[in-house]
């Protein structure tokens, strides 16, 4: 098991890694391998007081040795002929001076490549989206199924079925002119939002804020924008992402713990980043072809115009999750609607409607603390621990299980 220091350093060059790896080699499956196979070679290498110049050049050069190895030794087995590739260096880590001289321009946007490919038209869009969430971002098929509220099992096969159906299609992994570009856009827009929740809001682990993969979410939102400056929607999208990112101080204690909107600093969140993400949703808007993620970014930005909770409009957040769930229709939307409902209507209202959500939400945490807070507002507090007993079950970070222990710790006492 690596340790805490080496797997946020590998947590955080794996999308660059993989994608480059992947360019390498055209097999998502070997780019895997070979990826694991760097790791190994970083944790004998690598330490605290020893790490190369360039981490992601240093995983990319091992990661590419180790493949040409299974390359060349999947060939001795079946007697073929031996491939082209060649390593990069001698000896089983490569060495800083070697490294240091790679090309960043070559690998820069294998990502935004890696995703286009996830996201072929050959795959359903389920596919694309939980095959994206599986190579891009490094998610286990544990927190996959989370983001999808399937069993683990389903999530597995799915992505079993996406990679060999993008085998048996034997695709080129070459980045995809415009026009393929505009087909799997939607679907790429839909990866990189749940790969920014993942950094924003993590499923499992230690760390509630994956901070290194929101970044580079952002980046690659950044580069579609870009790409295609007249989709109001993916405008829609970075403004989503920016004007998140900028609680990200505000969002834990300096013991780690988690801090709700409502108990957070204001004056911890970064203006800069929510004046640019305002001024994309504006010229989004302008556009007048409203979609889920420019009314998701409305959603945020109203949040930061209201200096204190106390302050917030609720009626206008209340209007935009009517219409979000028109365009978008989802469980977790009708659940996040029933928080706002309870602040204009009370929590027995609310609590009514989480009744329909019980089944398609049974193993989504969240739901259950909702329902718990609720239950604590009526003074049901037994029901309440309960729910928030049920949530602890779900719950994936430690910080999450930590801040359902604080809440029923402070019920325990009423």
């Amino acid at each position: 098991m690596p340790s805490a220091w080496l797997s946020t350093h590998l947590r955080a060059a794996r999308p660059r890694v993989l994608a480059a790896l992947n360019r390498v080699f055209g097999d998502i499956d070997l780019a895997e391998d070979a990826f694991q196979e760097a790791s190994l070679r970083a944790l004998k290498a690598w330490s605290p007081d020893h790490m190369p110049g360039d981490p992601v050049s240093w995983l990319i050069v091992a990661g590419r040795n180790a493949g040409v190895d299974a390359l060349r030794k999947r060939k001795r087995e079946t007697l073929t002929a031996p491939d082209d590739l060649a390593p990069l260096s001698k000896g089983p880590h490569p060495e800083d001076d070697l490294t240091q001289s790679l090309d960043h321009a070559v690998y820069r946007d294998d990502i935004l490549r890696l995703l286009f490919t996830c996201c072929h038209p050959v795959l359903r869009r389920d596919q694309q989206i939980a095959l994206s969430l599986k190579v891009v971002a490094g998610l286990t098929v544990e927190e996959i199924a989370r983001a999808f509220l399937v069993q683990p099992k389903t999530m597995e096969q799915r992505i079993t079925r996406a990679k060999k159906r993008l085998q048996a299609a034997n695709l080129t992994y070459e980045e995809p002119d415009r026009t393929a570009r505009s087909e799997r856009l939607s679907a790429v827009a839909n990866a990189i939002y749940l790969i920014f929740n993942e950094g924003y809001c993590a499923s499992q682990g230690e760390h509630l804020i994956r901070e290194p993969l929101c970044e580079e979410t952002i980046r690659l939102a950044r580069l579609i924008v870009r790409l295609f400056p007249e989709e109001p929607e993916l405008r829609g999208l970075l403004a989503l992402c920016l004007i998140q990112h900028s609680r990200r101080s505000a969002r834990l204690s300096e013991s780690g713990s988690a801090i709700t909107l409502e108990d957070q600093d204001r004056s911890l969140w970064d203006q800069t980043l929510i004046a640019e993400g305002n001024v994309l949703l504006e010229a989004a808007l302008r556009k007048a072809r409203p979609g889920p993620f420019q009314i998701e970014a409305a959603i945020a930005a109203t949040h930061t115009q209201a200096a204190t909770y106390a302050q917030t409009d609720w009626a206008e957040i209340d209007r935009l999750y009517r219409a979000l769930q028109h365009i978008r229709p989802s469980p977790v939307v009708a659940l996040n609607r029933a928080v706002v409902q309870a602040k204009l209507k009370g929590s027995q209202e609310a609590l009514g409607s989480l009744e329909k959500l019980s089944s398609s939400l049974e193993r989504y945490p969240n739901f259950h603390v909702v329902r718990a807070t609720f239950l604590e507002d009526l003074g049901r507090y037994e029901e309440a621990q309960v729910a928030f007993r049920t949530a602890l079950d779900f719950a994936g970070t430690d910080v999450d299980r930590a801040h359902i222990l604080e809440k029923m710790s402070g019920l325990s006492r009423k």
